[in-house]
């Protein structure tokens, strides 16, 4: 064989990969993933906006988003997750992907 042969044979093995792959999705959570198996992380609120239903948390790490510790902004799955609270407070909260942004979907805090 020579070696435009065997570059045309690379270059449609790899066509073929790609659209295999293209046809495939990923998911946005892990399937076996459930609320109650997920984890609790400690958070600390720096800042709220009830009204926008959005809140900036310091966190240590998100195991299920693959997401280290820092200081970010979420959205909440409901608004009323952040009636009462105030910035300083010590929260545990669980977030996951949805329609492709972490989203805070369970707000406690810590007493």
């Amino acid at each position: 064989m020579n070696l435009c042969h065997i570059l045309t044979a690379a270059v449609l093995a790899a066509t073929a990969v790609h659209a295999s792959a293209q046809g495939m999705s990923m998911p946005t959570k892990p399937a076996a993933a459930s609320t109650a198996t997920m984890p609790l992380v400690d958070g600390e609120i720096r800042k709220l906006d009830p009204a926008a239903g959005l809140v900036v948390l310091k966190h240590g790490d998100i195991p299920n988003l693959a997401m280290p510790g820092m200081t970010m902004g979420f959205e909440v799955e409901d608004k009323k997750m952040l009636n009462g609270l105030k910035v300083g407070d010590k929260v545990r909260f669980q977030a996951e992907m949805i329609k492709g942004k972490a989203i805070v979907t369970d707000l406690k805090p810590v007493k």
